[in-house]
């Protein structure tokens, strides 16, 4: 049986948001590191607890690398989270494409964030039956962001673009996915079926009156319908409530017209 070779040790230093995945002695300052072999620098981020779906930048002695670059000791290594609200020409990238763009797919357990993006209208996937590895190739197929706050699922090798959600409370969930992918100029609210994801379209008032309950009737002029289930929305009592809930953690909604 051969022995083992020497252990070798390097310098880490993540920055901003990564610090969240460490424990507290190891946060916002350089720590030494210790591997044997000649590992790829995504073995010892993910090792040390980041998931590789986090980081957007390595720095190897001030050098920008890859995800497969090889450490053999003796560096000193700078972890960056994401900036996708930068252009980070001339480094080298570690995904295949940014997602200016940005739909998502989300784990089983953010059903009321998927309801939220979903008011807001951005295309969400969910299901609350979704498998991790059905997660994952949604993601590759439909080049979606997986939201979750599972770091075991965001190591997923496959896995290219995933965010890892800080907070626990839906709404404060949905102000950290806008102002992490910079979406606030892009909310286009009630133009979403809540339901299904669908695009709503414009109903005629007789028409939607036919089965609306009997108290819309006389309340309600603007009506609209999800081209794929079929919900029919008119705006009702829930829409001062929903802008009021929204506006406790930064998110306006401004409606022009057909609020659904």
């Amino acid at each position: 049986m051969p022995m083992p070779g020497p252990l070798r040790h390097c310098e880490f230093r993540f920055y901003e948001e990564l610090n969240d995945f460490l424990p507290p002695v190891r946060r916002k300052h350089t720590f030494e590191h210790e591997f044997d072999g000649t590992p790829s620098v995504k073995d010892r981020i993910e090792a040390l607890g980041v998931p590789h779906t986090e980081v957007d930048l390595i720095l190897v002695d001030e050098v920008s690398v890859d995800f497969a670059h090889l450490l053999r000791g003796g560096e000193r290594v700078a972890v960056y989270p994401m900036f996708e609200r930068l252009d980070l020409a001339g480094v080298t990238k570690l995904r295949p494409r940014p997602l200016r763009d940005p739909t998502f797919v989300l784990d089983v357990h953010l059903g009321r964030l998927a309801r939220y993006l979903r008011l807001l209208g951005f295309d969400t996937r969910y299901r609350n039956d979704f498998a991790d590895p059905e997660l994952v190739d949604i993601s590759l197929s439909e080049h979606r962001i997986v939201l979750t706050r599972d770091t075991g699922l965001l190591k997923r090798s496959a896995l290219t673009h995933g965010a890892f959600l800080h907070e626990t409370d839906p709404r404060l969930q949905l102000r950290e996915v806008l102002d992490r992918f910079d979406l606030r100029s892009r909310i286009s609210p009630f133009t979403r079926c809540a339901r299904c994801n669908g695009l709503l379209a414009p109903v005629p008032r007789a028409e939607a009156l036919a089965e609306a309950p009997p108290g819309v009737a006389g309340n309600e002029h603007e009506f609209s319908r999800c081209r794929d289930c079929a919900q029919l929305y008119w705006p009702g009592s829930h829409l001062p409530k929903l802008r009021r809930r929204l506006s406790e953690v930064g998110v306006t909604l401004e409606v022009d017209s057909q609020d659904a």
